[in-house]
């Protein structure tokens, strides 16, 4: 099960203005998680965020918003996005079968999110460092029964390295340059 950036899809869960500064951990899972989607966008992975009852709890983050050229958005009143019809039947057609998933709150709604995928045959990763609630053992709870029901746990820069696949390409050497070398050695040379 190695990602690949043609077959996936990054799905960012509800992480609005109004509910992040409760989250434990929200501020460094939204970094992570604008991180992942410049890379998506460098990368022409489609990028989807969910906002839950954005009248009550706002709308998306505006770091995450700020770095995004093309996205989809879904208003939802279900925890799970899967089950808005229109929201299946949308992303059924993109034909992507590898969905990477993060958000808030994790053991709420990224959760059913999740076992939502799952059960409608995708494969689900699940981004551990940009999947938080309010308190951090259901965060934690969240990704073991995620994983237990079939997802992989992975991490932002695993799922970046698997879309980039090798080292020797100009794709990789213009994504060390605008987003990988302040997050790695910048000691080391791949070209």
């Amino acid at each position: 099960m190695q990602l690949q950036r043609d077959k996936s899809l990054l799905l960012l869960v509800d992480f609005q203005e109004r509910l992040l500064p409760v989250i434990d951990g929200g501020e460094d899972a939204v970094r992570e998680a604008t991180w992942l989607a410049e890379m998506a966008g460098l990368m022409d992975v489609p990028v989807w965020l969910t906002e839950q009852s954005p009248e009550k709890l706002g709308g998306t983050a505006v770091p995450l918003l700020d770095c995004l050229n093309d996205y989809q958005l879904w208003h939802k009143q279900h925890f799970s996005a899967m089950a808005n019809t229109q929201f299946r039947e949308a992303l059924s057609s993109t034909g992507k079968t590898q969905i990477v998933l993060g958000g808030t709150e994790a053991h709420i709604c990224v959760l059913q999110t999740g076992l939502g995928l799952l059960a409608a045959g995708y494969e689900l990763y699940w981004l551990t460092d940009a999947a938080a609630s309010r308190r951090p053992q259901e965060a934690i709870l969240a990704r073991e029964r995620a994983c237990h029901s079939g997802g992989v746990a992975v991490s932002a820069d695993m799922v970046a390295y698997e879309w980039l696949h090798r080292c020797d390409t100009a794709l990789f050497k213009e994504a060390h340059q605008r987003f990988l070398k302040p997050r790695s050695l910048s000691t080391v040379r791949f070209f």
